[in-house]
């Protein structure tokens, strides 16, 4: 008979061994980053865009986690700004967050993206300008933690609190959300 503990361990080394296994043909470097077409395109509609968007975390993370950003397009513009922040940015010194032209509606490493918030058209420049001015203003612009926060879906968040009026409700996969209501 094995005891309790040894059990309990061996278990666990076997899930370990099962999610490694299971995710040993995958590869960060080569996964889709392609543009899954959600949004619009810039260069052929000319509304204004707002949107909050999430995939599945990279590896087993995407098992029961998101990793959300923001999308923003002001009217006329041809280029989408990105918001998000990600851990490895971090490394060396540098900012989590990032603000920079890109691509909205990636792929997320091989995830496809899921629309949770849209805004379009009349009244959403002013918003963006508030997404805007939120993002810039985020406390943990230097700091990234998985679990409990802040990360991801912690920015998201905290710029939904100091946008109210965006109206996000991200789900319960978006973990890490909840550290917003935090004080920096």
């Amino acid at each position: 008979m094995v005891p309790k503990k040894i059990g309990i361990f061996l278990a666990a080394v076997l899930i370990l061994f099962t999610i490694a296994v299971l995710n040993s043909d995958k590869d960060w470097r080569t996964a889709s980053r392609e543009p899954a077409g959600i949004l619009p395109d810039p260069k052929t509609s000319h509304e204004a865009v707002l949107s909050v968007l999430g995939a599945n975390a990279w590896g087993w993370r995407g098992w029961f986690a998101i990793h959300t950003w923001i999308a923003a397009k002001k009217t006329d513009e041809s280029a989408y700004t990105v918001y998000d922040v990600v851990g490895w940015r971090g490394h060396h010194g540098r900012s989590v967050l990032g603000i920079y032209k890109d691509i909205p509606d990636r792929y997320w490493y091989g995830s496809r993206p899921e629309l949770i918030k849209l805004k379009k058209g009349k009244g959403v420049d002013a918003l963006i300008d508030k997404v805007d001015k939120a993002a810039k203003a985020y406390p943990w612009k230097n700091s990234y933690k998985a679990f409990p926060g802040p990360n991801s879906n912690t920015f998201t968040a905290w710029v939904g609190l100091q946008v109210p009026e965006l109206e996000i409700d991200l789900p319960f996969s978006a973990i890490g959300n909840g550290y917003a209501d935090k004080k920096p």
